[in-house]
């Protein structure tokens, strides 16, 4: 499946028959010799909640949470009969609302951002870099640029920024924002566990329209383009300095289904074939 760009594979996981998801994850994400993805999402029963989703990143860490693949999992279990068209979900992050629209469309509702940081500077290098930090699920770092977002190459800055010392022990996924007007943004977003740009981020794209939003740089709702050229809506409700009311709506394509065999799995190192160079120093 895919939401706004950020791919995945889904597996209906209720039997349990997954036993080690994280190298399962690392495998079947591994692109040219395997499915190829941005993450794994399990679909599991849940006491809690319509049903419960656990999201693994490409490198096999566990995702507390994942706007994109949140709708896909939301789709995914409504076409399964799992769920009902509106739902509750159950994430590492909390409980999210689901509703899923007869075009395709789904919209989840999210917990309000935590621990913003209107002034996070870091320093790369020689340059003093001046950010915001947020946490959607997840922790966000947010940069706003000018101009020239489309022609930057992000991923020397993101990955230095995502690894900074200052954001540690998590780490944070990097995004760069260009506000057009007020209600409307483009993001691009450095994704930690991916190590990579992604197409779209769900989370990401949240993050950056609140910072925008307490900034007082747009009044939601806005729409956000992202890399894959898809738009995502986010919208939400700003009272005395606080966020109420997320909702994040965007696309969540079934792509195909399929049956995996052996050699999805087997006959290849995916740390190798996705860092040669970590890999060979590893060894």
């Amino acid at each position: 499946m895919a939401g706004a760009g950020n791919d995945f594979v889904v597996i209906d996981n209720e039997a349990d028959r997954i036993r080690d998801p994280a190298d399962l994850a690392r495998r079947v994400s591994t692109r040219a010799l395997s499915v190829g993805a941005d993450g794994l999402i399990l679909v599991e029963p849940s006491s809690r909640a319509s049903f419960r989703m656990r999201y693994y990143n490409a490198d096999g860490s566990l995702g507390e949470f994942c706007g994109n693949g949140t709708r896909c999992a939301a789709r995914f279990a409504f076409i399964e009969g799992i769920a009902e068209a509106i739902m509750t979900i159950e994430t590492d992050a909390g409980i999210v609302e689901a509703e899923v629209g007869e075009d395709g469309q789904v919209t989840i509702s999210l917990p309000p951002p935590e621990e913003f940081r209107a002034e996070r500077p870091v320093t790369v290098g020689e340059m003093a870099v001046h950010g915001s930090s947020i946490t959607v699920g997840v922790p966000h770092y947010v940069v706003f640029l000018r101009e020239a977002l489309w022609e930057q190459d992000i991923k020397p800055l993101g990955s230095a920024i995502r690894m900074h010392h200052d954001l540690q022990p998590k780490g944070s996924n990097v995004n760069f924002v260009l506000v057009r007007d007020e209600h409307s943004i483009e993001v691009r977003t450095y994704e930690r566990g991916v190590e990579a740009e992604t197409l779209a981020c769900g989370s990401g794209v949240v993050a950056s329209v609140a910072v925008s939003t307490l900034f007082g740089k747009v009044k939601p709702p806005v729409r956000v383009l992202t890399r894959s050229g898809i738009t995502l809506e986010v919208s939400m409700t700003h009272t005395n300095g606080e966020l109420r009311d997320v909702r994040l709506k965007g696309d969540a394509r079934l792509v195909f289904r399929g049956t995996m065999t052996p050699e999805t799995l087997e006959g290849f190192d995916p740390e190798w074939a996705r860092n040669t160079t970590q890999a060979a120093a590893a060894t």
